[in-house]
C-alpha cells in the first residue's frame, strides 16, 4: 500500500510567525513542503479585514489543486467568519458538519467525511476542540458516539485536528474507551506548539 500524508495545521487566520504579520504565502509554503494528500486546517478566515478580506479556503484549495474542499464556519464576526477546512487530493462524499457548541463556551465544530483514497474509503473526522478539559472530553465522547459515525462503522476511521490537549488526557480517556489508538505518539515526537519553539503536542491523530 502507498503511504498517505495528512497534515493538521491551525493557521491562526494566516497571522503568525514571531512578527505576528498576516502572510498567507508563508502558510502555503509550509504546507507545500509537506506535500500532504489530506489537509485539515483550523481557524481559516473568510472575508475578514485582518486577512485582507481573502476567501482563504478557496485560495488554499486552488493553490493545492484540490479535488475536494469542505468548509465549516464555527465563528461568525461582524463581517466575515472563520472555521475548519478539509482540502483533499481525493474525492469526498457523505460530508457532515457537526456543532460541538456548549453554552457559555466559544463555538466549536467537527467535520466528518468519507474520503475515496487509492487504498479504499476512509472515514475522516476533523475538529478544533475547546480550551477546557471537561469541554474537550465532552466533544470527543459526543463525536465518537455520534450516530453518523456509527453508520460508517465498517470503514477505517481517522480523527485529526487541534485537540488543545496539553496534558494528553484524551488518549487514555474517551479515545481508549471507544477503541481508538493515538497515531501521534509519543507526544515528545509530535510537539507542534508554539511553532517557533514547540513544547506541546496539540495537533493529534487517532
Amino acid at each position: 500500500p502507498s503511504a498517505m500524508r495528512l497534515l493538521s495545521y491551525n493557521i491562526h487566520k494566516g497571522i503568525g510567525g514571531r512578527d505576528r504579520r498576516y502572510d498567507l504565502q508563508r502558510i502555503i509554503d509550509v504546507i507545500e513542503e509537506e506535500n500532504p494528500d489530506l489537509i485539515c486546517l483550523q481557524e481559516v478566515d473568510h472575508n475578514n479585514r485582518r486577512s485582507r478580506f481573502h476567501d482563504q479556503p478557496r485560495v488554499l484549495a486552488k493553490q493545492f489543486n484540490a479535488t475536494a474542499l469542505l468548509c465549516q464556519t464555527t465563528v461568525r464576526l461582524k463581517t466575515g467568519s472563520y472555521g475548519n477546512v478539509i482540502i483533499s487530493r481525493w474525492p469526498m462524499h457523505s460530508c457532515h458538519q457537526i456543532s460541538l457548541r456548549l453554552v457559555g463556551k466559544k463555538p466549536r465544530g467537527a467535520q466528518m467525511v468519507v474520503v475515496e483514497t487509492p487504498e479504499g474509503p476512509l472515514q475522516l473526522v476533523h475538529w478544533h476542540l475547546g480550551l477546557a478539559e471537561k469541554e474537550r472530553h465532552w466533544h470527543v465522547n459526543h463525536m465518537l458516539s455520534h450516530h453518523l459515525l456509527r453508520h460508517a462503522a465498517e470503514l477505517p476511521v481517522l480523527v485529526a485536528g487541534d485537540c488543545n490537549d496539553w496534558r494528553n488526557t484524551l488518549a487514555a480517556g474517551p479515545f481508549a474507551r471507544h477503541g481508538f489508538e493515538q497515531v501521534t505518539a509519543p507526544a515528545s515526537r509530535f510537539r507542534t506548539f508554539p511553532a517557533y519553539f514547540p513544547m506541546g503536542s496539540l495537533d493529534k491523530a487517532f
